[in-house]
């Protein structure tokens, strides 16, 4: 290493020269955490940085190879030919700063740990006997009991990994919108065993439910990691979700535009009268309230009706002499606002 490629490790990680083992693991620890990529998704400048703090305590969290960077500075690697590149850091016998190593299999394993992902030292990697557990396992169909959902969009919260590996898998159910609204009981296939599952009522595209104690084996521990199911539903001809609410479109006839009616309106749990308004226009949208999607408290989002007003195609006699005397009495011009646009 070049003099001028000689980096000051006790400047990377914020401590002194005569900072103690446990000042060192503490300010490598929190660096840690704030550069790692996890917590910087996409974020070159972060991960150089990790990359850093973690060569800055790999040497001064080690006694012997902090004896030696002290003593001979950039050319402390030359006096350290006896430990060599494996894992741990400068072999496997070293004590970083009163710091077991000898927990962990791999650098990665120890940051699992460091960011409390699931199954700690040794989540995720292939063992004797074990399987190479990826966190999303697309090909699984299975579950069991329902223990809560929320909007998959929102994130895992606490109960999901910070990334990387674990022995929890994912995989998609889909459900009519009935279903959905409802609830209801599936039955699926998990290997060699078939599962009842209970979909709450109120599920909407997107949600996860979380099965607890039906995803991989992780072979640290022995133990189960959870199933978690992303809700699909079937497109409907007649509801579309808006947000929290359903949305639908509702034809009128240009009389009722005109002069007002009372509708009747289609809604998950049956059909509701309507007042449109005189003078309505196509496009405009109308509220039923609290006649929309299920919560998990327990109400209901609203309905939102969209107007399309809906010529009639084929006239009788007698309704195409009475809209030719519409206009020819009419003195309404819609279009008068448009004879004053110029470029």
């Amino acid at each position: 290493m070049a003099a001028t490629d000689f980096k000051d490790y006790y400047a990377i990680l914020g401590v002194s020269k005569t900072a103690s083992v446990d000042e060192i693991k503490k300010a490598f620890r929190k660096l840690a955490r704030k550069y790692h990529p996890d917590m910087n998704p996409g974020n070159a400048q972060a991960e150089a940085k990790f990359k850093e703090v973690s060569e800055a305590y790999e040497v001064l969290g080690d006694s012997d190879k902090r004896k030696k960077y002290d003593q001979f500075g950039q050319y402390w690697r030359q006096a350290d030919g006896a430990a060599g590149a494996g894992w741990p850091p400068g072999g496997a016998n070293v004590d970083f700063g009163g710091f077991d190593f000898s927990q962990f299999s791999s650098f990665d394993d120890f940051i699992n740990a460091l960011l409390g992902r699931v199954g700690g030292p040794g989540a995720g990697r292939a063992r004797p006997g074990g399987a190479n557990y990826n966190y999303r396992n697309p090909r699984s169909t299975s579950t069991t009991g329902f223990s809560g959902f929320e909007d998959f969009t929102t994130g895992f919260g606490a109960d999901r990994p910070a990334g990387g590996t674990s022995a929890d898998r994912e995989s998609s159910i889909t459900l009519t919108l009935s279903e959905a609204f409802q609830g209801t009981q599936k039955r699926l296939n998990l290997g060699t065993e078939a599962i009842d599952v209970r979909i709450p009522a109120g599920a909407k595209p997107g949600t996860r439910i979380r099965v607890r104690g039906k995803g991989l084996v992780n072979s640290y521990n022995q133990q189960r990691g959870d199933l978690y199911l992303k809700v699909e539903i079937q497109p409907h001809s007649f509801f579309q979700f808006e947000g929290d609410n359903l949305v639908c479109e509702v034809p009128v006839a240009p009389d009722e535009a005109v002069l007002g009616a009372t509708i009747e309106i289609p809604t998950p749990d049956g059909t509701v009268k309507m007042n449109v308004p005189a003078g309505i226009r196509s496009g405009q949208t109308l509220r039923l309230r609290g006649k929309g999607w299920k919560t998990a408290k327990g109400d209901r989002t609203d309905q939102l009706v969209r107007i399309a007003i809906a010529p009639p195609k084929d006239l009788n006699s007698t309704e195409k002499e009475l809209y030719e005397k519409i206009r020819n009495a009419r003195h309404y011009n819609p279009r008068s606002h448009l004879q004053s646009v110029r470029l």
